[in-house]
């Protein structure tokens, strides 16, 4: 009696097998398939923990100010920034704040001008970070509200001074805002638009 592959073997293109016999490329094209979905679902599970895991460590946030020249960023959360990082931090709550950005503001976002220990220094109306002038500060707000001058001397372990070039730049030029601490940084962004 003849073996099912030799049956197949000697099955002409066009008939059919004898019955009880095994079709191979069917055999063949099904273990194909079985074992294309398992890998579909493999790489569907690994997609779905690799975005998990994103969201768990990034955000994407609006600019809505005037002072960044970027107005959309991915925040990597929880990362320690470097001089010239774009940082998202969460501002004072204190009144100057909550009236001009509601009690719920959403987090600031700055540049890293001045890591601990450099030298902030005031000359009149001009601040200086280790000898370079990098804001001037107004006294009043735009809607005429007192300003005072922010924090001088060494930058503390885990703040930072933060600021803008935008001449109505709200950062780290004014106490109200002050050094951004690392109870406050929220992490560091990357611009995309």
């Amino acid at each position: 009696m003849a073996s099912k592959a030799a049956l197949l073997e000697q099955t002409a293109p066009g008939q059919t097998a004898a019955p009880g016999a095994v079709d191979r490329r069917a055999l063949l094209t099904k273990r194909v398939r079985q074992w294309s979905a398992v890998a579909l679902m493999a790489v569907a599970w690994a997609s779905y923990n690799t975005i998990a895991d994103w969201q768990k460590n990034n955000a994407f946030l609006i600019n809505a100010s005037d002072s960044l020249p970027n107005w959309a960023f991915f925040v990597h959360l929880h990362h320690t920034p470097a001089k010239d990082d774009y940082v998202f931090f969460a501002p004072p709550a204190n009144p100057l704040v909550q009236r001009h950005f509601g009690p719920t503001s959403g987090p600031f976002g700055k540049r890293v001008i001045g890591m601990p220990g450099a030298l902030v220094e005031h000359r009149g109306s001009d601040v200086y970070v280790d000898g370079v002038r990098v804001a001037h500060m107004k006294p009043l707000t735009r809607t005429g509200e007192p300003l005072t001058p922010g924090p001088v001397g060494r930058v503390p372990r885990g703040c930072y001074y933060v600021g803008t070039p935008h001449p109505d730049g709200f950062d780290s030029r004014y106490a109200e805002i002050g050094f951004a601490c690392a109870s406050q940084i929220i992490g560091t962004g990357t611009p995309i638009l």
